[in-house]
């Protein structure tokens, strides 16, 4: 895909979707290093915990999708970025 212009690739594990089951890191880390790309992750992100989860990929994974853990107030985003900028 890299070979056509594709710089990154969004990754839902839709099992998990929307249902706060908790992201697939290991699924997620997978497909960006095996795709060569990096991968913004998505799908299941409930609370700190999927980002702390995470964050040590940070060589592969560029971002991380949310959604519904704002929207539902079980993820605080400024907390979110705030750890991820090591601050």
């Amino acid at each position: 895909l890299a070979d056509v212009g594709v710089s990154a690739l969004v990754y839902t594990y839709i099992n998990r979707d929307g249902m706060s089951q908790s992201v697939s890191v290991e699924q997620t880390v997978n497909l960006a290093r095996e795709g060569n790309l990096p991968v913004i992750a998505s799908g299941g992100v409930t609370d700190m915990k999927d980002i702390e989860l995470l964050k040590p990929y940070g060589d592969c994974i560029e971002g991380i999708i949310t959604g519904r853990a704002i929207y539902e107030g079980t993820l605080d985003l400024g907390e979110a970025q705030l750890y991820l900028d090591g601050k």
